[in-house]
């Protein structure tokens, strides 16, 4: 009984559980950590997005401390873990250069979670592309425009983004009238259709009228915003120049186009 207690009590026995006890403790407690830290303040949806993000951060962490407990498990053995070090460096250097775009897709993807650039649902735009994420990954973002067309982007490559879920989109139209047609009924005209917009679906009641835009060759452009939520930006379009053109036909309200005169001469 003597000789077994005497072996189990022995540093190359004992040594190897406690590191590999303390190894799991460490690990728990840091996705504790982590997980209070990412989603302190957070509720709901938000707080289960990020909660993705702290499982990946933990596996990074816990990766490391077994990688730690491994090399001083050998080191108990006698083994020289210096070459193995080395080796593994070496490793990852190479590694790292050969999958640096990879990498930074990742952190790209880890940063816009993280930091809410835009989530799944929302509408952004990125250069000269818009349009709804469709999916989105630590790799790469999946962006859907209103004409079907699907773009797949590298996260490195999204700057500069704009995300238009995260405010009320604005409809800026400018609409050329007549020079001969009254001003005041034009703008009683314009005013009543933006009131009609507002009882649409989406649409804000901030939406107004903003007079008088710019004195064209052979147009006044009158202009007016509506506000809407992002995913309703194109029927509300749609919607709101049919109430002009028809409110301009009812009023007889004159849309002026180009026409060209051909003289013969004699």
């Amino acid at each position: 009984m003597e000789s077994v207690i005497n072996f189990l009590f022995q540093e190359k026995v004992i040594a190897p559980i406690l590191i590999f006890i303390v190894s799991i403790l460490l690990s728990k407690v840091a996705k504790k950590i982590v997980l209070k830290l990412i989603s302190k303040g957070k509720e709901g949806f938000e707080r289960k997005r990020r909660t993705t993000i702290t499982e990946l951060i933990h596996n990074v962490i816990k990766v490391f401390i077994y990688v730690i407990a491994v090399i001083m498990i050998l080191n108990v053995y006698g083994i020289d873990t210096s070459g193995i070090l080395a080796s593994l460096g070496i490793a990852g250097v190479v590694l790292g250069f050969a999958l640096q775009s990879t990498v930074e897709d990742f952190m790209s993807g880890i940063i816009i979670i993280l930091d809410n650039y835009y989530m799944i649902g929302d509408i952004i735009r990125i250069g000269e592309f818009e349009g709804e994420v469709m999916d989105l990954t630590l790799k790469s973002t999946k962006l859907k425009t209103g004409t079907g067309e699907t773009y797949i982007f590298a996260n490195r490559n999204m700057n500069a983004v704009v995300n238009l879920s995260q405010r009320d989109y604005g409809i800026l139209l400018k609409i050329p009238t007549a020079y001969e047609c009254e001003v005041k009924k034009v703008e009683a005209v314009l005013k009543k259709v933006v009131e009609k917009a507002k009882t649409m679906e989406g649409v804000k009641k901030e939406s107004e009228y903003l007079g008088l835009d710019k004195f064209d060759a052979s147009s006044i452009n009158y202009a007016i915003i509506i506000y809407c939520g992002a995913p309703y930006r194109f029927k509300v379009r749609r919607a709101v120049l049919r109430l002009i053109k028809d409110a301009y036909d009812q009023e007889n309200i004159k849309i002026p186009y180009d026409q060209i005169e051909v003289h013969y001469e004699k």
